[in-house]
């Protein structure tokens, strides 16, 4: 780096510093990239139980469901327009995630997150005043780019701002987030569903545009991290010396050298290495951090979870409670998933993210196979299930909700964006945003049609891939608690499997 004294990295990992009002501030305010995410994985959900709304958009789907008698219970929803209003969102978060990966990386952390909160502003406004079913997928693919670029970017900012031994707590405020944003959402739809004339429904999906204001506009006044002005100081040397005196103000302490000169190195690394990052990340070196960035957020999504957020409502009637009953229920949900995920906050930077990741892997397990043993015994192709039996799959549901919020859910995150080096960071993020959008989609797509054909096989489906996955941290991911975000590289080296290839 041009005009820099570059030294040798700190053999320190205690930095100096505390947890300061300007850092639980800003990433407060970058959180709400996590609240819109939520509230649309919530409101989805919900509007396509509606009758009015599936009346409107969805009438062959709205037939089905009150007056088919001859359809299975499991295939009352099988709609690929559905399905596709669903889903769409997914499509353009996945290619919106890697134009974020270069804006992010040349610009910042904090245009992108911008850029997100605009999209989703937009694209809800798009959504509420929707008139046919084209307006409401061009809501959708907006409320994707908008999803695409706060994914890619607010994990990043919540780990590069958060001191190491608080990394794994700052960064679950992401997912804690997603479930303020999914419980808003459940609790909105469950009022607008009352309203008279049918059109509660608009007052949903239009009500998304409340924390996408507030994101933009608290982006505007968001500082940037000092991790991202280190990096891009090589073309503007004055961001070196606004960097430090961030970074003092973020860690509420003027004695900053060891991690500003742990920054400057690995900013050094990441200018002299490779300027592709790429095909840097392709190297066999960054093989592990590869594997993890496609792995993690593939098994974060084969958990069935989104299985549970999208569609919960519709599965809630499909086991026969009633269109209130079953947004009831989803708030339910919404209230267990928010509370363990803050249980999981409070207690990663301690237990690690080993223990949880297996814990949680367990109880979803155990949950996925009693789900599917109640279903296939007691809900047939045709006629109803008992009230008692709906309400023990509810609390197996719950219970599902909890161990993914303490596990999955927030590491799924968390884990993905502090493996990285500085040199692979952006486009490593990028990549995981992309698998976790593309299998998100697949899933959304094909769930109705495989629940349809698997009926209550589905969740014995899910639970094997719990159960591999479970394995695979068991075997493969090396602990990360409190290490530097600049030291990380090291875990590779020192692993049963990974030291094989990185040495």
């Amino acid at each position: 780096m041009a005009g820099l004294v570059v030294l040798n990295p700190s053999n320190n990992d205690n930095y100096n510093g505390k947890v300061t009002w300007f850092v639980i501030l800003s990433c407060m305010m970058a959180a709400m990239g996590g609240v819109i995410f939520g509230y649309d994985i919530g409101i989805s959900g919900g509007v396509t139980s509606m009758e009015p709304f599936l009346k409107e958009f969805f009438p062959s789907v709205y037939v089905k469901m009150i007056g088919d008698t001859q359809v299975s219970n499991y295939c009352k929803f099988n709609s690929e327009l559905l399905t596709s209003f669903t889903s769409s969102l997914y499509v353009a978060g996945f290619i919106a995630s890697f134009f974020a990966s270069s804006l992010t990386q040349l610009f910042g952390r904090k245009p992108s997150i911008l850029v997100g909160g605009a999209a989703f502003l937009v694209g809800s406004a798009i959504g509420g005043g929707a008139q046919d079913i084209y307006m409401l997928i061009l809501g959708r693919l907006l409320l994707g780019v908008g999803v695409g670029f706060a994914n890619q970017s607010v994990p990043l900012y919540l780990s590069e701002m958060a001191l190491p031994k608080y990394r794994g707590a700052f960064n679950n405020s992401f997912q804690f987030s997603i479930g303020v944003g999914a419980l808003m959402a459940n609790l909105i739809n469950f009022g607008t569903q009352k309203i008279k004339g049918g059109w509660g429904w608009r007052v949903s999906l239009a009500t998304a545009g409340l924390p996408a204001f507030i994101l933009t506009a608290g982006a505007i006044a968001l500082p940037d991290t000092p991790n991202s002005l280190i990096q891009r100081s090589n073309s503007t040397n004055n961001l070196l010396s606004k960097a430090k005196l961030l970074l003092q103000r973020v860690r509420g302490t003027t004695d900053v050298e060891l991690e500003i000169n742990d920054l400057i190195h690995a900013s050094s690394n990441s200018t002299t290495t490779n300027a592709n990052q790429l095909s840097r990340i392709l190297q066999r070196e960054c093989r592990p951090q590869l594997v993890m960035s496609i792995a993690i957020p593939f098994f974060q999504q084969v958990t069935g979870i989104n299985v549970i957020a999208f569609y919960a409502p519709l599965l809630f009637r499909t086991i026969g409670l009633g269109e209130s009953a079953s947004l009831l229920s989803s708030v339910l949900t919404g209230f267990v998933g928010m509370g363990s995920t803050f249980i999981s906050m409070l207690i990663v930077d301690k237990f690690g993210r080993r223990a949880l990741f297996i814990f949680g892997g367990g109880l979803m397990f155990l949950c996925q196979v009693c789900i599917g043993v109640v279903m296939k015994i007691f809900l047939r192709d045709h006629g109803g299930i008992s009230k008692g039996y709906a309400y023990i799959v509810l609390v197996l549901i719950c219970v599902y909700v909890m161990g993914f919020s303490l596990s999955w859910g927030p590491l799924g995150w968390l884990v993905p964006s502090e493996i990285f080096q500085l040199e692979i960071r952006s486009v490593g993020q990028s990549i995981t945003v992309a698998v976790s959008f593309l299998f998100t989609f697949i899933i959304a797509q094909t769930f109705l049609e495989m629940l349809c054909h698997f009926k209550a096989g589905i969740f014995f489906f899910f639970g094997g891939w719990v159960l591999i996955m479970t394995g695979f941290v068991y075997w493969f991911l090396p602990e990360t608690k409190h290490i530097p975000l600049e030291k990380m590289d090291h875990i590779w080296k020192e692993h049963w499997f990974w030291s094989r290839i990185v040495n």
